[in-house]
């Protein structure tokens, strides 16, 4: 009667501990959560596609959360973080919407949990055949003395805007964007508004067609960009320089470097009560602008690749910086997921 006693002791303590290793693993799949689907924002570039495309896998699969995507410009996707319609931002670039981002922090619209990136530029680039020409494909330099942004103001003739002869044409971000009025505003404090069209294009597709275009033909071009994207790792580009970035002056005429803008991932304010455990994770979220172009050098390289597919082999390459974001059990059931 004792061997049975202590049999039926130890296969009751053996429920008990496999209970609550289930109730671990639930935990794990954030079973506190209170939503079952979570929103990201896509503001138009593949950079936050790809973030977006990391974090979703691992939301999806290692927590056990639906997500989905909703386009649209910087502003209208900031003001739907705020009001709730989006849940998740992966590429909140701080600078770029400093009024906006501030107010909506102060105020409590949603919260900062993580800074993504940090080590970004941004600004008017050329490419660097234009100041220095490039021998292999037979280019002279064409601007060798081109080294600052206002210093584009003598050469209006070598971007000649084949729309307007005899006017330059400097490619400024699409009209939705938030840095599109600043580059607007660089153009008349640097003097550049009598010699160059300010031309917005209607999406980043269209800035980076404009600049293959041109690149692949040897021809000069001049426009905004930044990275880390495809763009700056596929091309040899240089970012024309600005007087260092002071905050007084920047504020008042925009006549300076950028400012430096942390890259930081923002959520709505509701979700760190409706789902704890996904937020747990999202603050762990960093990356640097290197780790992010490995897999837009992926979408270059394989044309055809979209920003899920690069995310997934981004994921395989770099199992050991994503993997330090999550529990184990979890890291474990997103890996399995992708055998």
């Amino acid at each position: 009667m004792k061997k049975l006693l202590i049999l039926v002791s130890v296969l009751l303590l053996s429920v008990i501990a496999a209970c609550g290793e289930s109730g671990s693993d639930a935990n794990e799949t954030d079973a506190e959560a209170s939503v079952d689907k979570l929103v990201f924002a896509d503001a138009g570039w593949n950079s936050i596609r790809v973030h977006n495309s990391i974090a979703r896998k691992i939301i999806e699969e290692g927590y056990g959360i639906s997500t989905e995507v909703t386009p649209g410009s910087t502003a209208a996707t900031v003001q739907g973080l705020r009001e709730g319609d989006i849940d998740i931002y992966m590429e909140l670039w701080t600078d770029n919407i400093k009024d906006v981002y501030d107010e909506a922090i102060e105020v409590g619209d949603f919260e900062k949990v993580s800074t993504n990136f940090d080590d970004n530029e941004q600004g008017i680039y050329v490419p660097t055949y234009v100041i220095e020409g490039d021998e292999e494909r037979g280019i002279e330099p064409m601007a060798p003395d081109l080294k600052t942004v206002e210093d584009l103001k003598n050469y209006p003739e070598l971007f000649e805007d084949p729309a307007e002869p005899g006017k330059g044409r400097l490619i400024n971000a699409p009209s939705g964007w938030s840095v599109e009025k600043a580059i607007t505003q660089k153009m008349e404090t640097y003097g550049l508004n009598d010699t160059f069209i300010n031309f917005k294009p209607g999406s980043d597709a269209a800035i980076v067609a404009s600049l293959a275009d041109a690149y692949d033909a040897g021809e000069a071009w001049v426009g905004y960009y930044w990275s880390p994207t495809a763009v700056t790792a596929k091309y040899d580009l240089t970012l024309l320089e600005e007087p260092k970035y002071d905050p007084e002056v920047y504020e008042e005429t925009k006549g300076t470097a950028f400012p430096p803008n942390d890259v930081v991932v923002g959520v709505h304010k509701d979700i760190p009560d409706a789902a704890p455990k996904v937020v747990d994770f999202l603050s762990n979220y960093e990356t640097t602008s290197a780790l992010t172009e490995q897999a837009l050098n992926y979408m270059n390289e394989n044309e055809d690749a979209s920003a899920e597919e690069a995310a997934e082999w981004w994921m395989n390459e770099n199992e050991d910086v994503w993997t330090s974001w999550v529990p184990e059990k979890v890291a474990k059931k997103v890996k399995n997921s992708m055998e």
